[in-house]
């Protein structure tokens, strides 16, 4: 038998890991990594797994020096601290196993410090590392031949995580997307081919995620209608789960932005009460679309770019998105384009960031062709692209100020109330007919919100520091209160959206203060939307390293500017 310890090293501040907003919610981060409980389940039984988090606890040396085997996971933007974490181990003598989205990329990095490293999913090499280490014969290198079967992976020991400390949870029903993003790192990491899990298997871990008191969860796929044929019978076996159980879950996902063109689809994520998705729009720019491929984002059916979004928001699903500027066909007034986008789109949260060729993706093999890629660790423009029509002293101004006009108090705001105050929206999953059928639930609900509104008003009220930002709030929720109060669920949103708000505007503000210190380590301490999306995903092979997805070597919501998109 082996003691087994894994690690996800700590992240840096960033789009998705709301830091700033933690302490006022009174959590310590916002989701844990999936592989971590993902990979616990994988483990034989005669072994002895702990997981550990370092963005929920501190990592303690002595302790891990008495383990067996220390598994560390992590995405490009946790690489700096990766390579503390493995130095300061190996400097003790400790058997290091390596894994995640950043290994995979770049084999590399770390010089051959770990003992052993995982590329890709590990669902078979890590039980095979761990048969092998027991008889001293292990590899150095392990890689899947053939991609996971999905319908085989094991639920999650969610039960091994600190759940407490979590703003929510995370679970993972596909991997895959079928779409060919020239900026993607999934489709290298996990195919074109959507896998999805069984249905039985989803509802089991849905009741493990209930009994470890979790309410609201992110489900990680980097495109959970990637297969729109297949995960329709899923999704009416988790819509029945939920309407045999009340609704204990609300859910959060990423999707492509032609979810808008089939609306049974749409129906069965409400019915699911899935409440809001993450969709990489990318840009305005058809022709930047275009260039890196995102053909699914200009195709003339369901109208043009603002339709799409508004038919999905009006239908009673929230829209996130993913932006992103430096594209070769973006010029200086990208910036202004995306700005005039935000507001029109009444899309209050908004992950910008900067282009970023991540290893083994089309696109970096284009610029590294090209002689246009930065392969200095050390970017001091927060990207390792060098743009094509404009300086990269260009580009990070104008990204800077395109974050800046995003999250000024008053912009972000307009838009948040064009939404739900003018334009009156109201979730769907509230109104389908499981609902309008059961009184005493919407009651139950009804209460859960009023009371949840109470709660969180309190917390931001007591927790916000900027006395002006407070005022700024106060004001805000009482206007929406007046015009909103008799729907709960949309009253404790918006104080959500709040909390979030708080976060933005910090790490905006301290980007524009520091630009120097703080973009040049945008490309680190900022996950692409992308690789946040495949940790959580991906079941890291011993290492993973994103939100939470599943345990694959590479893996992936929802730190910094993840970038899931689809």
């Amino acid at each position: 038998m082996a003691t087994i310890a894994i690690v996800n090293p700590l992240f840096e501040v960033s789009y998705w890991g709301m830091e700033h907003a933690q302490a006022i919610m009174g959590t310590r981060a916002n989701m844990p990594v999936a592989s971590l409980p993902l990979l616990a389940a994988l483990t034989p039984e005669e072994h002895d797994v702990t997981l550990i988090d370092e963005n929920v606890e501190p990592l303690d040396f002595d302790r891990l020096a008495q383990f067996d085997i220390v598994g560390v996971t992590g995405m490009s933007v946790q690489r700096f601290r990766m390579d503390e974490i493995i130095q300061e181990l190996k400097s003790r003598g400790v058997f290091v196993a390596l894994g995640g989205p950043w290994v995979t990329v770049e084999e590399d990095y770390f010089h051959g410090l770990p003992d052993v490293i995982f590329v890709g999913e590990a669902e078979t090499t890590w039980p095979q590392f761990l048969e092998e280490w027991k008889t001293g014969d292990h590899q150095k290198r392990y890689e899947q031949a053939d991609r996971t079967d999905m319908t085989t992976v094991p639920t999650p020991r969610h039960d091994l995580l600190k759940n407490k400390h979590y703003m929510f949870g995370s679970l993972q029903f596909s991997r895959g997307c079928p779409f060919q993003c020239e900026f993607c790192d999934i489709i290298v990491t996990f195919g074109r081919k959507p896998r999805i899990k069984l249905a039985s298997q989803i509802i089991n871990e849905l009741e493990c995620l209930r009994s470890e008191g979790m309410r609201i969860a992110f489900i990680v796929d980097d495109n959970l209608i990637g297969n729109k044929r297949g995960i329709k019978p899923v999704l009416e076996e988790v819509a029945q789960w939920q309407e045999r159980n009340g609704y204990p879950l609300a859910f959060m996902t990423e999707a492509s932005l032609d979810l808008c063109e089939d609306e049974e689809l749409m129906e069965l994520m409400a019915r699911c009460n899935i409440q809001a998705v993450f969709i990489g729009i990318e840009s305005p720019n058809e022709e930047s679309l275009k260039e890196t491929k995102k053909f699914q984002n200009v195709r003339e059916r369901g109208g043009t770019l603002l339709e799409k979004i508004h038919q999905i928001q009006d239908f009673g699903i929230e829209v996130w998105c993913g932006l992103i500027v430096g594209f070769d066909n973006d010029k200086p007034d990208i910036f202004a384009m995306q700005t005039k986008f935000l507001k029109e789109s009444r899309i209050a949260l908004a992950m910008v960031g900067l282009l970023h060729a991540i290893p083994k993706t089309p696109l970096h093999a284009r610029l590294r062709q090209e002689g246009r890629l930065d392969l200095n660790d050390d970017q001091p423009f927060g990207t390792n692209v060098i743009p094509k029509q404009m300086s990269r002293e260009t580009l990070r101004a104008g990204y800077m100020k395109t974050m800046f006009d995003a999250y000024t108090p008053d912009v972000y705001f307009d838009r948040l109330d064009q939404l739900y105050i003018q334009d009156r929206f109201r979730l769907r999953a509230f109104e389908t007919e499981a609902f309008r059928k059961r009184p005493l639930m919407r009651l139950r609900h009804a209460t859960f919100y009023t009371v949840g509104f109470g709660v969180l008003f309190w917390k931001l009220m007591r927790g916000t520091p900027d006395r002006e930002l407070r005022k700024i709030y106060r004001q805000r929720i009482f206007n929406l209160v007046r015009h909103r109060f008799t729907n709960p669920s949309v009253c404790f949103y918006y104080l959500t959206k709040c909390a979030m708000h708080y976060h933005q505007h910090k790490m905006t503000q301290q980007m524009i203060e520091h630009p120097d210190t703080f973009v040049s380590t945008i490309g680190k301490s900022m996950r692409t939307r992308r690789e946040a999306t495949i940790e959580q995903q991906a079941p890291l092979p011993v290492l993973r390293n994103d939100p939470p997805h599943t345990a694959s070597a590479a893996e992936c919501p929802p730190h910094a500017s993840r970038s899931h998109s689809r």
